[in-house]
């Protein structure tokens, strides 16, 4: 798992795994930097021997009024953070992934939907669409699969970090099922399609978003 700065939440997950008898490698870097994911790619190979799975899961966002108050550097570790680290990361684990290996994504329903507030956020989500569905094709026929997730709206320490009081409040009561989910009702999208039951998909985005009905 690699974090950025997150040393006790990194540290209670490796507690966590370990407790299913699992090991749990923690490197700590800027995943937006490509040094940072050869690096972690590399210490993967070294304590662990191959990669069989890869998720991108990293993201942040800044909500914004307007287009104007989004200054170059908001853009820059936007675009870093969430695509640019998929990026780096699927082309250092490449090399050492074989047929039947997976690469989940994680998008957005902002990337459907669009978000007024969250302009370079539901951008980069927008791409990792793209880019899921162009390295689905690439990889197919070594046999490696690429799909993505795109949560609604989930409580996650993002929510209240980076959103106003007021809207935290009323975080996910715009959906169909009037409520936020939880990220265990993510989880079980990345179980699938890491496993052999999703065998048959590849290119494909799952939507765990309280019944929103998206196109694409």
């Amino acid at each position: 798992m690699v974090y950025l700065n997150e040393d006790e939440d990194a540290e209670e997950t490796r507690r966590l795994v370990g407790g299913e008898g699992q090991p749990c490698s923690l490197i700590r870097g800027d995943i937006g930097d490509e040094e940072t994911c050869r690096r972690a790619v590399a210490k993967m190979i070294e304590e662990h021997g191959r990669i069989d799975i890869l998720i991108n899961n990293a993201a942040e966002q800044h909500p914004q009024k307007s287009i104007g108050d989004i200054t170059a550097e908001q853009l820059e570790r936007t675009f870093r953070t969430n695509i640019f680290s998929q990026f780096f990361l699927v082309k250092a684990a490449l090399p050492h992934m074989t047929e039947g290996g997976s690469i989940i994504n994680t998008t957005s329903v902002t990337a459907y939907k669009g978000s007024p507030m969250l302009l370079d956020y539901s951008s980069t989500k927008g791409a990792i669409v793209a880019f899921t569905r162009s390295l689905s094709q690439a990889l197919a026929e070594r046999g490696i699969r690429v799909n993505a997730v795109a949560p609604g709206p989930i409580w996650t320490p993002l929510i209240p970090s980076t959103f106003p009081e007021d809207k935290v409040e009323s975080f996910g009561s715009d959906v169909p099922m009037k409520r936020a989910g939880q990220p265990e009702e993510v989880a079980t999208c990345y179980v699938f399609l890491a496993s052999d039951d999703s065998s048959y998909m590849t290119g494909q985005v799952l939507h765990p978003n309280g019944g929103s009905v998206v196109n694409g």
